[in-house]
């Protein structure tokens, strides 16, 4: 008989994605108490069947109908481990959630369980009460007891007086504790794993917990892909990380920082700052906006920061203002791969613009040329962003924390001529009369304007991994952006389930069986 898959904690649905793609069919059973992240789930996963419940309140012998079950996988709440989490009092409640993993062992003994959470899951411990503050806190003297006694109830046992066999207790209202004394038998082991290294665009890392009982190894699934740098990606042994620019979609305008009703708050300027110095200033070959892949070219307006417009190319320009600026509209050209020069204001020139390899276009009195470059930044803590061929930095459920920052360029003819006031913007980056002037390939630029626009949840999804065709929209005729974000911050890049169900239970995966 063929054994079911449960998917605890369902969320959005990376999990069950992943494991989908490895064994061709969607999980059998889905469990999440959040009805929008259930309607996602059922929005891409209409072959299985949904409990929108307490993972407390499921009964797994109920749930399962008395089928065997081939795997469970578990991604209880994070955030009370996470580094994100600070220095705010924990619930208790939320930190015992990996007990239900204990119950579903206990009545239905999956042959393989599979659990993934931050790499801190390994420091839970008892929580203590703080005299001052009556916020229940972890104990720092304990950490890791409650983790240690975890695996052990699932393993070779644990001591009848042991303080978190009670706490297990009372959080599942068990009456026998004699099994998890003798200890239910699993072989467990636990590692932590990197996103890009198994496809996904986000350096996500994770720790993973692999418990079988079935007496066959544990298997660790090997990387597909690594540093660009790196002799293993040199050699044609690995891929190439995947990049943050591959997921994110250039047709999309971004707002000038310059000018805004409700101006950028000094932090997020000083990133921005810290973010143009590092990966467009001091970087020896700045990410410019690619080529190979047109998506949709626009023009943007440089002239009135206050109100930036973008249009289409194929419409007629908008009305010139009589600001002497040396152009006040640059063609950009949104694609994907090769770096690439866009023509600046236009003139009589209307072709794609061309790649940074090939000579500069002709430079006339009228034609300037434009190029626009990109990095990402990160709204939180004391990180300035990253570089937009790198993969993207962890994706949180409060979402909103990444963002875009495009500097675009005007090719460099001196003050006199561009009439550009070079000492103006940005000064916390130098205050000297060549602000922005860039070398790029032998060429001077000068910065005309920045743009920074959050991340759409779509380019989010696809940072975590997920395939363009997933339902992240009008899965429940309301969803919002907000709604999106928090499922894809709370969800298990795909890939990382694809690797460890292929690794762990090839037999049921589609291509792995066929090979074997």
């Amino acid at each position: 008989m063929r054994g079911l898959i449960v998917d605890n904690f369902a969320g959005g649905g990376g999990a069950s994605t992943g494991i989908a793609w490895a064994i061709g069919r969607s999980v059998d059973i889905a469990i999440n108490h959040d009805p929008d992240a259930i309607a996602m789930h059922s929005a891409n996963h209409p072959e299985t069947l949904h409990y929108c419940e307490s993972v407390f309140d499921i009964d797994p012998v109920q749930a399962t109908a008395g089928k065997p079950v081939d795997l469970a996988w578990f991604s209880p709440d994070c955030k009370h481990f996470s580094k994100a989490k600070g220095s705010k009092p924990v619930s208790k409640e939320i930190r015992g959630l990996a007990w239900v993993t204990v119950r579903w062992a206990m009545m239905v003994r999956p042959r393989v369980l599979m659990l993934e959470n931050v790499e801190e899951f390994k420091t839970w411990g008892p929580v203590i009460e703080c005299p001052v503050t009556e916020a229940m806190r972890p104990c720092p003297e304990r950490k890791g007891e409650t983790f240690n006694a975890f695996v052990s109830m699932l393993s070779t046992g644990i001591d009848a007086e042991h303080p978190a066999l009670a706490e297990c207790v009372e959080t599942l209202g068990l009456l026998d504790t004699a099994k998890l004394m003798k200890g239910l038998g699993y072989k467990v082991e636990w590692r932590e794993l990197r996103a890009c290294d198994f496809g996904a665009p986000t350096i996500r890392k994770r720790l993973f917990m692999i418990a079988r009982c079935d007496g066959q190894p544990i298997v660790w699934p090997e990387p597909t892909h690594g540093a660009p740098n790196s002799e293993a990606v040199k050699s044609g042994k690995l891929q190439p990380w995947r990049t943050a620019a591959e997921c994110i979609d250039w047709s999309l305008p971004c707002r000038s920082i310059f000018g805004r009703k409700k101006p950028l708050a000094e932090n997020t300027m000083k990133r921005i700052a810290k973010g143009i110095q590092k990966f467009v200033f001091d970087a020896k070959e700045p990410f410019i906006v690619p080529q190979n892949v047109t998506l949709a070219p626009f023009i943007t307006e440089h002239a009135n920061a206050s109100n930036q417009r973008n249009m289409p190319v194929d419409e007629p320009l908008r009305t010139i203002c009589a600001e002497v600026k040396g152009g006040h509209f640059a063609v950009v050209q949104p694609v994907l791969a090769a770096a690439n020069i866009c023509k600046h204001y236009g003139g009589n020139y209307s072709g794609p613009g061309d790649d940074l390899n090939n000579p500069l276009p002709t430079v006339t009195t009228v034609d300037h040329n434009a190029l626009i470059t990109s990095h990402m930044i990160k709204l939180r803590g004391t990180n300035l962003g990253f570089a937009m061929d790198e993969p993207a930095h962890t994706i949180t459920a409060g979402g909103l924390h990444l963002g875009e920052v495009r500097a675009f360029f005007i090719k460099y003819y001196g003050n006199e001529q561009d009439g550009v006031a070079c000492n103006e913007p940005l000064h916390t980056i130098t205050t000297n009369d060549r602000f922005g002037l860039v070398m790029i390939k032998g060429e001077p630029y000068q910065i005309i304007d920045i743009g920074m626009r959050m991340l759409e949840p779509h380019e989010l999804f696809a940072c975590q991994g997920f395939n363009p065709e997933y339902i992240i929209s009008n899965y429940n005729g309301k969803s919002t952006k907000k709604q999106q974000v928090a499922r894809v911050g709370n969800s298990v890049p795909p890939p990382f389930a694809e690797a460890l169900t292929r690794a762990n239970l090839p037999e049921l995966c589609i291509h792995t069986a066929e090979a074997a």
